[in-house]
Parts: structure tokens; sequence; C-alpha cells
């Protein structure tokens, strides 16, 4: 059998600023880590949901989050600060500052990892894709030549 090169990625902090909806683009990926930054012009992931097959992290780079967990706990964070959520744990968030929400968002995934939405659920089991109506998903609207970067 032969031997598969396993190359680095490289990939820059770079995403448009939005006036509507919001933004996920994939920056780099592994089988077992997947690296995001999203833009939200306002919202958030707005229906409380949980990932099954992964832990991952939120990092803010511009603008403010509130975070809150399946008690309604709330947790408010800032540029530079980071939220670790567990496979398992349930959350939902918004945009809560005055400029648009850019987040850095890196997942671990288990080895038996589930493809697409499916891991993605409501606290009542069903699947929840993050760019259905019911997540509360706005297609996005760019600022012309603004970014964070």
């Amino acid at each position: 059998m032969a031997a598969t090169a396993i190359k680095a990625q490289q990939f820059r902090l770079r995403t448009p600023l939005l006036k509507e909806g919001r933004l996920d683009t994939v920056l780099g990926q592994s089988d077992l880590m997947q690296v995001r930054i999203k833009c939200y012009a306002e919202g958030g992931e707005n229906a409380l949901h949980t990932h099954l097959d992964q832990d991952h992290t939120f990092v803010i780079l511009a603008g403010r989050a509130r975070f809150h967990d399946r008690d309604g706990i709330t947790a408010e964070i800032g540029r530079n600060e980071g939220i670790l959520l567990p496979r398992g744990a349930f959350y939902k968030f918004e945009s809560c500052g005055n400029e648009p929400l850019v987040l850095l968002r890196v997942a671990a995934y288990v080895e038996d990892r589930i493809e697409g939405d499916d891991s993605r659920k409501a606290p009542d089991g069903r699947p929840l894709p993050g760019h259905s109506v019911e997540n509360l998903h706005t297609e996005p609207v760019v600022i012309e030549g603004k970014f964070y970067e």
C-alpha cells in the first residue's frame, strides 16, 4: 500500500463583514479537526442545540456574543475571549454588540464522525440543520469592501 502524503493546510483569518445574515467559511479540515471563521450581522445560532460528534470552541475575534446553555444560564464574551463546548453540551448564542460578530470556530471530531448536520440535534433529539428556518437562518448580505482581517 502506498503511503499517502499528509500536508499542512495554511489559512488566513479573513471574512467579509455583513449588514444582514450570517456567513460560515471552512478554513481548514482534517479527518479529526475543522477550523471555520464565522460572521454574524445580528442574531446567531438561535436554536438551542448540541453536537454529538465533536468538542468545539468559539473565540471572539470582533464584536460580542451572549451564549445560553440548556438551563438558560448566559455568558457574555468579547474580543479575545472564548468558550469550550464539549460534545453533548447544549447551547445557543447571539450577537450582542454594536458591530458584526466574527468568531473563530475550531472543532475536534470523534473518530466515527457523523457527516453533515445529522450530529446537530435539538433538545428533543431531532436533527437541527444550521441553515434551517428552525434555526432562524438568514442569508448573508455583505458590506461591500469591508472585511475582518
